[in-house]
């Protein structure tokens, strides 16, 4: 049987791995050899992953809250 503790090191390791991978790739769009966007289109997907962290640091800091946002360029 798990302790809470437990569960929450074994998911935070799994998660936090898959979203720096997925981070990485993100990072590979700003490769302009095969990629074209605009500066307004960068700074839109950096500005809603600055603001994922700050909730995540919020939701951290507080009680339980859940947020779900869908992101669109």
């Amino acid at each position: 049987m798990y302790k809470k503790s437990d569960k929450f090191k074994e998911l935070a390791e799994n998660r936090v791995r898959k979203a720096l991978k997925l981070l990485k790739l993100i990072g590979n769009l700003a490769n302009k050899t095969h990629y074209e966007y605009s500066t307004q289109e960068a700074n839109k997907i950096i500005s809603v992953l600055r603001a994922e962290i700050k909730n995540i640091e919020t939701r951290f800091k507080s009680k339980n809250s859940s947020d779900d946002n869908e992101f669109k360029l």
